[in-house]
């Protein structure tokens, strides 16, 4: 029997992996694919904005990053997946914006999924406006990178950059020419001889591209230097940052809550905001994506008859107090 490929999506928080994602699942190359969700914080997001837009099983595991819980979370998860009565014809596995990517693919060098799978290729994708004005602009300079990595975000973004076989530099319409060719040409410093950089907006790669690698990640391991190779065991790369969960009712006037968001984010160290918003007299509910000091919105599906129509909005970051509100 030939291996089940497994596609991982690794990048920093709102780098644009469930979007990516969800391209893919709207191709009709999805056909038979499983996707396996990895959220940081006890509230799942992004596995909801995946599980309508097609007919992919989406399994999500909440609460931690899978390179810290894999023999916990995600080698029973795995068995499951492959021991369906109708196996995947492939896997694409989304990884917290805080994971490592090498200590999951490691393991797939354990027997029992060795056998049955292989990882086809680590994609890890890139916020480049985050890059040069957001939280991990401190690691790059004037087009030079830094030499340092003693920060945990640093050697995050320098393990998800060691261990890809492709990069997508996402958001490139928010870039000038010239920041492209300069962000390339620094991430081209970060990565291993021969991985390809592509710039790209919204995740729009063609799906040709993104899988069916062939690059059995797992045999491979050794060139691939990762900051937690020794250590990773005791690591706590994830232990500082939190994740807290904002509630509340109808918004009569969803510029007010972005408004609110906005506050926060100036004022505390917040990475990432995401979740939705139950909008007054609105039928379907309000997306919210927040990255660094930007903030989307869209309208993206009805309500459900037997879902809680509420507004809850996760944020990540570090430091942020306890007895935060929305106000609403």
């Amino acid at each position: 029997m030939s291996k089940i490929p497994v596609t991982v999506i690794t990048g920093f928080l709102g780098a644009g992996k469930t979007t990516l994602v969800r391209q893919v699942l709207q191709s009709p190359q999805s056909a038979g694919l499983a996707v396996l969700v990895n959220e940081f914080g006890e509230v799942g997001i992004d596995g909801s904005l995946l599980e309508n837009c097609c007919d992919t099983p989406v399994v999500e595991l909440t609460n931690g990053c899978l390179c810290c819980t894999v023999q916990e979370d995600f080698l029973p998860t795995m068995r499951y997946l492959l021991e369906r009565p109708t196996p995947p014809t492939g896997i694409l596995i989304e990884t917290s914006g805080l994971a490592l990517p090498k200590p999951l693919v490691q393991a797939f060098t354990w027997p029992d999924i060795r056998t049955r799978t292989t990882v086809d290729g680590v994609i890890t994708l890139v916020d480049g406006e985050n890059l040069l004005t957001g939280q991990l602009s401190r690691y790059y300079t004037d087009g030079v990178p830094l030499t340092e990595h003693d920060t945990p975000l640093a050697e995050l973004l320098s393990d998800q950059l060691a261990c890809a076989d492709l990069v997508l530099l996402n958001k490139a319409d928010t870039l000038t020419s010239e920041q492209q060719t300069q962000l390339i040409t620094w991430l081209q410093t970060q990565v291993r001889p021969g991985v390809k950089i592509i710039p790209c907006h919204y995740g729009q790669v063609p799906v040709e591209v993104l899988l069916a690698q062939g690059m059995a990640v797992e045999d491979d391991l050794a060139q691939r230097p990762s900051h937690h190779d020794q250590e990773h065991d005791e690591d706590d790369h994830d232990q500082e940052v939190q994740a807290v969960v904002l509630t509340g009712g109808a918004i009569a006037q969803p510029e007010l809550l972005i408004q609110r968001l906005q506050e926060m984010i100036n004022h505390y160290e917040i990475y990432r905001a995401k979740g939705w918003a139950n909008v007054a007299g609105k039928p379907l509910r309000l997306v919210i994506q927040g990255v660094g000091t930007r903030i989307h919105t869209y309208y993206d599906r009805p309500w459900k008859e037997q879902e809680s129509r509420r507004t809850q909005v996760v944020l990540i970051g570090r430091n942020i107090p306890d007895g935060l509100g929305l106000g609403f």
